[in-house]
């Protein structure tokens, strides 16, 4: 994952799916979610991370979608 860049996190995967999915669907950068919540407790971040050469664009697209934020 070294080629890989996170650019947004969430306490919500819902939130973290939709995320992704608006990235992949709607401008077609490849999207992968990291769940780093603990299963029992349910508390910690899930990531969206992009290609590197993807984070400024997707970064952006995300921050300014209304849904996500």
């Amino acid at each position: 994952m070294n080629d890989w860049k996170k650019i947004y996190e969430s306490t919500s995967p819902i939130k973290a799916q939709l995320a992704k999915a608006f990235l992949v669907d709607e401008h077609n950068i490849d999207a992968v979610i990291m769940n780093k919540q603990d299963s029992s407790y349910l508390f910690g971040l899930c990531e969206v991370h992009v290609p590197l050469q993807d984070s400024v664009l997707a970064k952006f697209l995300v921050e300014n979608e209304a849904g996500l934020m």
